[in-house]
């Protein structure tokens, strides 16, 4: 059963104007949260680079295991994050070109618990090594 759309062709740009009331933002604000966007996966490298350095190059702080844990948790962060990151910058592009409110920022909720149970597992390992 066809929907009337031609077949065959590139996929939709989600953030393309396809929305009766969607408008083009003000070039500012895409930018703004294409920054955005980058810095998310910023921040996800630079916990994949300490999850490594911890697991690899500082193998005084603590045994094998606990290293491992703390390796794990850097990286599991900038799992969420990264996989996070388009799906956030979508959101944004959307609610701009509609006008309408900014979608709810869970990834604040997620980088701030992740970040304290790093810190956390850091402190201990500091504090028994």
């Amino acid at each position: 059963m066809s929907d009337g759309r031609p077949t065959g062709g590139p996929a939709p740009d989600p953030t393309a104007a396809d929305h009766p009331a969607d408008r083009e933002p003000d070039f500012r604000f895409t930018l703004a949260n294409e920054r955005t966007f980058l810095a998310w996966l910023r921040t996800a490298l630079g916990l994949v680079a300490g999850g490594v350095a911890v697991q690899q190059l500082v193998p005084g702080l603590a045994e094998q295991g606990p290293r491992t844990v703390l390796a794990a948790l850097c990286i599991g962060l900038a799992l969420v994050l990264a996989a996070a990151a388009y799906p956030r910058w979508r959101a944004v592009q959307r609610a701009m070109r509609r006008g309408t409110p900014m979608p709810h920022n869970l990834l604040l909720g997620v980088l701030a618990g992740g970040i304290l149970a790093i810190t956390v597992v850091a402190l201990v390992l500091v504090l028994v090594g």
